[in-house]
């Protein structure tokens, strides 16, 4: 593991030490998936209630300006980093292209540092495989599930640092429970609790009792009154009810006082719904793309109902948190985020005039706390034209070069970093020294052959159609530590086609294996879905230990190889985990 070098910064020397004046205060970490700006009832929606999170910013600070990335993974990271995504070569929002550089400190590591405790409870999307693991980037509890997106939200097969567990009826109700019975083991401790819900990212399931008040109702405010908007608002409702799940519970535990907590979105919304008027969704780098509510609560130093409009960003919380308690943060690599903690207590003009700018996929746009330059470079005045429909370049030309400048800037000095898909050398890391579980998915490995994905998004997907021994499925990994490993494999198979004989080989030996047992049950997901989805569906999938296996040091790819196909196909492949011995 690389080691951490922090140390106190002029910056943290400004204020008083929190760790200097007795506890510290404790962080729980709200981050939704794929909620718009404009679903929460606080910013105008009247067709749903959010009171619990509009709650946070009635108690604490609302930023009126914060930008996130357009997808998934790299805001997670840049919140995670306090840097931009390319930096940490984040290309991708699966199959590898989510990892976040070994080399690059996360929050997580910042706060273990200064003796918090640390939790995440949800959809990671940063690494699957130590030490690109929650467990291997400072969280010392994990659980929830590493992949971009799950296929079931109903007790779907999770993870507990890694080992392979059966959730708890609806996942981000499980998600909370496990957060809360944590702060409650650690009320006396300083936490920082991270949870990252998977929610409203398809597939569209939400438990009856929050579907029921909008299956029927008239939704007059949506672009698209159709069931995955419905499902969408009923999912945003569930969470506000966890959210208050928690803060009921900070209070039952005298805790309310001395935690800090935050609530913000990943991107714009994933379809057409209300955004107050504002421009695009998920993965565009319009203002309905990237502009996320952040509410932020901490009685002890934020005043009620303080408004910040001020332009911020995702980058900006680890250094922001990181002051609020007291905790010196400056990391091997430069920070892009800035603080807001002068604003957030009260020091007017502290925080510098911004430019933001927004990246995915080579697009490209610059926001200032009045204009957003496009990715065709057209200009916006924001406060009078939210909707981005007349471009005013002609009449603030000056105000266009300088946003042109951002983004060239950006070009030239941020995404010169970022590593091109076909250039990522970083390979999947089986058996590090320092991780028990090692999980190898089939949405990492590669297939030859006809072999084919049961979905063209791989998060969450398995192989099937593997009808021919001379096809076999692989990955390209490096072992840091050689070992002997126990391999369990997850997988279908019907009866008629028992009896496949396979290989599992690596650069020193090989374990053969043998599906012997039937286990033939349907996809799943299709009955709790609320609107068609566009991801793979899913099984429940058989635990089979096939035995141990001996791994050398170094790169080398980890193969399985049909030996013999008695009936029409060897199984369907939906994992492997390796547990070192």
């Amino acid at each position: 593991m690389k080691s951490i070098q922090i140390t106190l910064t002029l910056l943290s020397l400004v204020f008083v030490s929190a760790l200097s004046a007795g506890k510290p205060p404790n962080v729980v970490v709200f981050l939704t998936d794929d909620q718009g700006w404009g679903d929460l009832s606080i910013n105008g929606n009247t067709e749903m209630a959010t009171p619990n999170i509009d709650r946070l910013a009635k108690e604490g600070a609302r930023f009126m300006q914060f930008y996130v990335s357009p997808v998934c993974s790299p805001t997670r990271a840049e919140f995670l980093l306090g840097r931009f995504h390319p930096r940490s070569n984040v290309y991708s929002t699966s199959a590898g292209g989510e990892r976040m550089d070994l080399d690059e400190t996360t929050i997580a590591e910042i706060f273990k540092k200064a003796g918090y405790v640390t939790a995440a409870y949800g959809k990671w999307h940063n690494g699957m495989q130590y030490p690109y693991h929650p467990n291997g980037r400072g969280f010392d509890e994990f659980y929830g599930f590493c992949s971009g997106h799950w296929g079931n939200y109903y007790s779907p097969m999770l993870e507990h640092n890694g080992k392979i567990v059966q959730g708890e009826g609806f996942c981000v109700d499980d998600f909370t429970n496990k957060a809360m019975d944590f702060i409650e083991k650690h009320k006396n401790q300083p936490f920082f609790v991270y949870l990252p819900y998977n929610t409203p990212h398809s597939p569209m399931q939400v438990p009856d009792e929050y579907w029921e008040r909008f299956k029927d109702k008239p939704l007059k405010l949506q672009k698209k009154a159709d069931n995955h908007t419905r499902s969408a608002l009923a999912m945003c409702e569930n969470i506000d009810w966890n959210v208050g799940r928690v803060l009921e519970r900070l209070e039952q535990l005298n805790l309310t006082e001395d935690t800090i907590v935050i609530y913000f979105s990943d991107n714009g919304p994933n379809g057409p719904r209300w955004t107050g008027g504002l421009k695009g969704k998920k993965s565009s780098v319009d203002e309905g793309g990237v502009k996320s509510p952040l509410h932020v609560r901490y009685p002890k130093e934020i005043a009620a109902g303080t408004t910040i409009n001020a332009v911020a960003s995702a980058v900006d919380l680890l250094p922001t948190l990181a002051e609020l308690c007291g905790i010196p943060y400056t990391t091997e690599k430069p920070l892009d985020g800035i603080t807001q903690r002068p604003l957030l207590i009260g020091e007017k003009n502290q925080v510098p005039d911004r430019i933001v700018v927004s990246h995915w996929k080579g697009k490209l746009s610059a926001r200032n706390e009045r204009f957003r330059l496009d990715q065709q470079g057209k200009l916006y005045d924001m406060v009078k034209d939210p909707g981005q429909k007349k471009p005013v370049n002609n009449a603030f030309p000056e105000v266009a070069e300088t946003l042109a400048e951002a983004v060239e800037s950006y070009r030239k000095n941020v995404l010169s970093e970022l590593k091109a898909k076909k250039a990522d050398d970083r390979p999947f890391i089986v058996g590090h020294p320092d991780a028990r579980y090692t999980h190898l998915p089939a949405r990492d490995a590669e297939a030859t052959g006809k072999i084919k994905r049961s979905n063209k998004f791989p998060n969450d997907s398995f192989y099937t159609n593997w009808t021919n021994k001379n096809e076999i499925i692989y990955w390209d990994a490096v072992v840091p530590a050689a070992g002997r490993f126990s391999v369990t494999l997850y997988y279908t198979c019907p009866a008629d086609s028992v009896g496949s004989e396979v290989i599992l080989k690596s650069s020193k030996g090989s374990l053969p294996f043998t599906i012997d047992v039937p286990h033939d049950p349907p996809l799943i997901g299709m009955k709790e879905d609320r609107s068609k989805r566009s991801e793979s569906y899913v099984k429940n999938f058989k635990a089979k230990p096939i035995g141990t296996i001996e791994l050398a040091e170094g790169a080398q790819k980890l193969e399985l190889i049909p030996q013999s196909v008695p009936g029409s196909q060897v199984m369907d492949f939906r994992l492997l985990v390796l547990e070192r011995l």
